[in-house]
């Protein structure tokens, strides 16, 4: 049995999550009340089980009251990237049905214009967190007048994610409701306390927006074991050493960007703060450059730990950092299914070749409102892919070699850039870059990066040159970009994902290519 409310009967007083920035703590004794009160708002509103609510809001020290009210109530409950505009959101509330909506003050100018454009037209109820909104009703205030005990009919709800649109629309991914109690053990409860030796005692660092999956069902798993989070309101590289030893954290969880700021702080920095507490960082979402992570190896020690997966839950793989060393490159081995690499046609690859990955479980998903990606997602035999391109050595370890739809084509030659990323973001002059693939009257596509440098002064001619032969000093020459453009942001997804799609419709005469 696992929930915040057994903790709230046995340490009422412990904090369940703490917010970084404000100090703000919630024990889980009124983690639990507000959580239950939530619960009965949804059912006053006629909510039932199966029904849906969504919320859009930066971190905030109410996120885990409204998603625990709704895991509570049976529902499933959609987070929104605080970065999108009123149309993308109307898009994901209006396809995953949301019935109630909740939307942080900070976030008041793009909520007005949900309600001024008419964006939520099936919405029931719309709430403001943290302040007033014209429009919205108080979160709070309508809370406040609810019982703190639980409702009659708890069964278990979960989370209905949507992917971050890196290649087009966002999809939800919806799981099918187990109709059973709401403490009945997860698969990340098994994995945390198993995997990563996650309990009551851990206290856990999430540095990452809590509307992407990873960090919010990491953080409401120490939840269900009892530990304690720390919530980072947004990522700073020398703020999450300083949290790091402030709190003592055990357990953290990471994406590349956050290891490679971290690394690009000034040594003096870099090095004063104590962070021997960590015995477990994870880290996932995107691939990691081997260099990378030797540095992180050698700086934080072996308690790096590395997965693969996705929303979907189809598979799961792992590694530590002693398995690691010894597989640079790898994700890990599969735990819960088995590994299926296929070319196009569906037909498994002997070991070592590149291919789709496939993964065998008994997991169960589809993307809500879309039957053909959900289609596009299964092999003949019932596999499941997330459209990911790997191989696997002969001891099951397995290598992410780029996505599907990020392949460049050039002459026929099939090229993936994440080798070149992953090699451009470790020159000392890069803060971040993109490879993709540009129009070519000869080859069809040609390999094209784009640089944001660390100092804006720098970008040019000369720039190039250096980082076009940096380039050619280690890869093969089909695999080098031919040019270098230069911007001063690129378009990252808070969780670490680049929007890699935005930056090659620019190039293909999509100009007003959105994030959606």
């Amino acid at each position: 049995m696992m929930h915040p409310y057994i903790h709230a009967q046995k340490t009422p007083t412990k904090p369940a999550y703490i917010m970084a920035a404000t100090g703000e703590t919630v024990t889980y004794k009124e983690l639990d009340e507000r959580s239950n009160q939530t619960a009965h708002l949804f059912r006053a509103a006629g909510l039932k089980p199966g029904d849906a609510i969504a919320i859009f809001m930066e971190n905030d020290a109410r996120y885990f009251e409204i998603c625990w009210g709704a895991q509570r109530a049976g529902l499933y409950f959609t987070c929104i990237s605080s970065r999108l505009t009123a149309g993308e959101i109307a898009y994901v509330a209006a396809d995953c049905g949301a019935r109630m909506f909740f939307v942080s003050q900070s976030l008041e100018t793009v909520a007005r214009e949900l309600i001024d454009g008419n964006h939520l037209p099936k919405v029931e109820r719309l709430f403001s967190v943290g302040g007033a909104i014209a429009g919205y009703e108080s979160y709070e205030d309508a809370r406040a007048k609810l019982p703190v005990t639980p409702i009659a009919d708890q069964t278990a709800g979960t989370d209905m994610l949507y992917s971050s649109g890196t290649t087009g629309r966002p999809k939800g991914v919806k799981h099918p409701l187990t109709g059973g109690a709401i403490d009945e053990p997860t698969g990340l409860t098994t994995l945390g306390a198993l995997l990563y030796a996650m309990d009551e005692n851990s206290i856990y660092l999430s540095p990452a927006p809590l509307y992407h999956a990873a960090p919010l069902r990491w953080c409401m798993t120490v939840q269900r074991l009892g530990g304690t989070v720390i919530v980072m309101e947004h990522f700073d590289a020398e703020g999450a050493l300083q949290l790091i030893e402030k709190y003592k954290a055990t357990h953290s969880q990471w994406v590349p960007t956050m290891f490679i700021r971290m690394l690009k702080l000034p040594e003096e920095v870099r090095l004063k703060y104590d962070v021997s507490s960590l015995k477990v960082a994870i880290h996932a979402a995107a691939p990691c450059p081997i260099p990378v992570k030797e540095q992180m190896i050698e700086w934080w020690g072996p308690v790096i730990y590395e997965y693969y997966a996705g929303s979907e839950g189809n598979g799961f793989c792992a590694l530590n950092s002693e398995e690691w060393l010894q597989h640079k490159g790898s994700v890990g081995r599969a735990l819960n299914a088995i590994i299926h690499i296929c070319d196009e046609e569906g037909n498994e690859l002997p070991v070592g070749e590149a291919g789709v990955i496939y993964f065998e479980s008994e997991a169960q998903f589809e993307y809500h409102n879309d039957p053909k990606k959900t289609a596009e997602s299964r092999h003949p035999k019932g596999w499941t892919t997330l459209g990911d391109i790997g191989r696997v050595d002969e001891e099951g370890y397995l290598y992410l070699t780029d996505r599907k739809a990020f392949m460049i084509i050039s002459g026929g030659v099939n090229i993936y850039p994440q080798e070149a990323e992953n090699l451009l973001v470790l020159h000392p002059k890069v803060a971040d870059v993109a490879v993709i693939g540009v129009p070519n009257e000869d080859f069809g596509e040609e390999v094209k990066a784009v640089v944001q440098p660390v100092d804006w002064k720098d970008a040019g001619p000369a720039l190039e040159a250096e980082l076009l032969e940096f380039c050619r000093s280690q890869l093969s020459a089909i695999k080098c970009p031919r040019s270098i453009d230069f911007e001063e942001q690129l378009p990252r997804h808070a969780t670490g994902k680049l929007y890699k799609r935005l930056i090659r419709d620019r190039y293909w005469g999509n100009k007003d290519s959105k994030i959606v």
